[in-house]
């Protein structure tokens, strides 16, 4: 779905853009150009960026406790 239809910027890429470290919205501004314009799409990109961290949170979490674990168990 189409969220800023000033720079044609889909929800899959602000997501995708938070997967690789845009973790602001600030940060999805720089790299995507969302909320740029007219701003009507500031909102909706914002509940996204924070619906996406979100759900990514317990996924990092999950992965650093395996890291660790696998670091303790090699020592």
């Amino acid at each position: 779905m189409i969220v800023c239809v000033c720079n044609n910027i889909s929800d899959r890429e602000i997501r995708m853009a938070i997967e690789l470290g845009s973790d602001s919205i600030e940060a999805l501004q720089r790299d995507l150009g969302v909320a740029t314009c007219c701003g009507q799409c500031f909102d909706y990109a914002s509940e996204l960026l924070n619906k996406t961290l979100a759900q990514s949170a317990p996924l990092q979490e999950t992965v650093l406790q395996r890291h660790i674990a696998s670091s303790v168990s090699s020592n």
